[in-house]
């Protein structure tokens, strides 16, 4: 009788504790020992983010028995609390889903202009740019989407949101470890913190910062907590509201009460295409990315690029001249497709495609200045975050969310914990005047209220016969469509490995400024090659980190995170 009480006693303590885990993030991951990993092979789930944490995070919800989206939800929550330079509440974001039944979702939850801006409030009497009002501070904010968001794919979903968003509490209340990337950054950036914020924030104090340092965010968790009791009311409505615009007065920004509760996230037809039998699912408008990969990969269907080989002058050079032509085109016809007609079928016929490479030359440079958009009939931060998500039923879904520069405005929600983007700097705010990332714009990304301002997000989802094949993003300002075109073209057409894939060296090209941007570590010969040919090259640091999840043959699940930051790759 003894041994059968015991055995009660045992089974039921393990019931408590598995029950537990709904509850706590503690008990899900340990938020004060935590490693990178960069690849894993499974085959029951996996995640791949920014961070660590967040990675844990994800993949704890699969083992609960929440489906992909479940962790995607839990997955972003997280990364609001331990990557706050681009993991937001204040932000925005797309999400892009191929569900288990075949059907293909697009959720649209960027960040919407404030009812009370125009087009020209970022130009002086002069009519000169005043850059720094659209990239930092309070006026530089746009309506967050985020949050509207998450409860948009909420109904993809299969757990409770309390057991979704506990984890990001639990990090933000009891704290995390902060690594040594972190620790420089809260220190480079708290002049920037004191000045643009009203209220000292808790990425601020007077020591200095250092790797393995307690983070706590209490703020922020109150603000999780409303979310999690009243759901997107909570953040939309009452003191969490009430507290952004109280620091939008003091700060002389213009989001009100009305713009914040007006804010809903849409669900949208993704931008589907076929390549070479694959079919290729993006985010449409006011993403440019999907459109851009469509016509960066079409540009270049019809020539035997997997003959010239990865990195050869020929690939590279056909792949940025592709670039150049599809940011032409970005910059003139690309914006919000509620305020402007976009002429999508236009430019990804493949009439127009063809005569946008037909004065092509191999060997040689074109020249932005003759490289202009495409004739259409009048008819017609860099820094964001990426993850990918799988399940074990076939759930695939590819989440970027961005605050626009790292850490956003700097503005920290005084009493909120939050950071607010400066997404209103992705408008045009003068035609011709290029924004923080280069990138021009016309009269289809102008500023009106209530409109969103372009973006170039590209979460993206392959399928090959029918079922996901791969799951793909990064972050990277305008470089993001041009490295989830080169991942692509480095799997599908030159057959590398995933991690090759992710790791080796990218490139960019954008129309304007007339430049190859190439990292540091690119092969010398193909770049004197380039040069050359007249390219105009320059050199930088690492551009984006992409994060893949491969189904590969035997079904199971390679998951590989970029090697150009702290990303984790996690599964089961």
């Amino acid at each position: 009788m003894m041994k059968k009480i015991i055995f009660l006693v045992f089974i039921t303590s393990l019931f408590y504790l598995g029950c537990n885990t709904t509850k706590t993030a503690t008990t899900l991951v340990d938020q004060f020992n935590y490693e990178v990993q960069k690849k894993i092979v499974c085959e029951n789930g996996a995640v791949v983010s920014a961070h660590p944490l967040a990675s844990k995070v994800g993949v704890a919800i699969l083992k609960m028995g929440g489906n992909a989206v479940d962790a995607a939800i839990a997955t972003q929550l997280a990364l609001a609390v331990v990557y706050p330079n681009a993991g937001n509440l204040g932000g925005g974001g797309f999400m892009v889903a191929r569900l288990k039944d075949g059907k293909l979702v697009a959720i649209d939850y960027r960040e919407k202009a404030p009812g009370n801006a125009h087009r020209d409030m970022y130009l002086n009497p002069a009519g000169e740019p005043q850059l720094e009002l659209s990239q930092y501070g309070h006026l530089s904010a746009g309506v967050p989407g985020t949050v509207s968001g998450l409860f948009e794919s909420r109904k993809y979903a299969t757990l409770s949101f309390d057991k979704l968003i506990q984890p990001a509490i639990d990090l933000a209340e009891k704290g995390f470890a902060i690594s040594e990337r972190d620790a420089k950054a809260y220190n480079a950036l708290k002049d920037d913190f004191l000045k643009y914020s009203t209220q000292t924030p808790a990425f601020v104090k007077d020591n200095l910062w250092k790797g393995g340092d307690t983070l706590i965010q209490k703020d922020l968790a109150e603000t999780l907590k409303r979310i999690k009791r009243k759901g997107s009311k909570g953040f939309y409505e009452g003191e969490t509201a009430r507290l952004i615009v109280e620091e939008m007065k003091r700060g002389k920004g213009i989001i009100t009460l009305e713009d914040l509760k007006n804010y809903k996230a849409a669900s949208r037809e993704p931008h589907v295409f076929e390549y070479k039998g694959y079919k290729i699912v993006g985010m449409p408008m006011p993403s440019s990315g999907g459109l851009l990969v469509h016509q960066m990969m079409k540009m270049i269907e019809d020539k035997p690029i997997a003959s010239y080989g990865f990195h050869s002058p020929e690939a590279v050079q056909l792949m940025v001249e592709a670039e150049r032509r599809a940011y032409a085109d970005r910059a003139q016809f690309m914006g919000d497709a509620d305020f402007y007609k976009v002429p999508v079928s236009t430019l990804t016929s493949d009439k127009y495609l063809k005569e946008r490479m037909a004065d092509f030359v191999p060997g040689k440079a074109s020249n932005s200045e003759q490289i202009k958009p495409g004739e259409i009939p009048a008819i017609e931060s860099e820094e964001t975050t990426h993850l990918s998500v799988i399940d074990k039923s076939g759930n695939a879904v590819a989440v970027t969310t961005t605050l626009n520069n790292s850490y956003g405005s700097k503005t920290v929600v005084g009493g909120a914990g939050f950071l607010l983007n400066d997404e209103m700097d992705d408008f045009s705010v003068k035609p011709g005047v290029p924004n923080m990332y280069g990138a021009i714009g016309a009269e289809a990304n102008a500023i009106m209220p209530g409109k969103r301002m372009l973006s170039s997000m590209t979460p993206t989802i392959v399928l090959k016969d029918g079922s996901p094949y791969l799951i793909i993003g990064t972050p990277g300002g305008t470089t993001i469509p041009t490295s989830v075109f080169q991942t692509i073209v480095n799997i599908i057409e030159f057959n590398m490995s995933t991690e090759d894939a992710v790791w080796k060296p990218k490139f960019h090209h954008q129309w304007l400024p007339d430049e190859v941007y190439l990292e540091k570590n690119f092969p010398p010969a193909t770049k004197k090659s380039l040069e050359g040919m007249g390219y105009k090259i320059v050199e930088r640091n690492g551009i984006g980190r992409t994060e893949v999840i491969k189904i590969l043959s035997n079904k199971k699940f390679e998951a590989v995170a970029d090697n150009r930051g702290d990303d984790t790759a996690e599964g089961w």
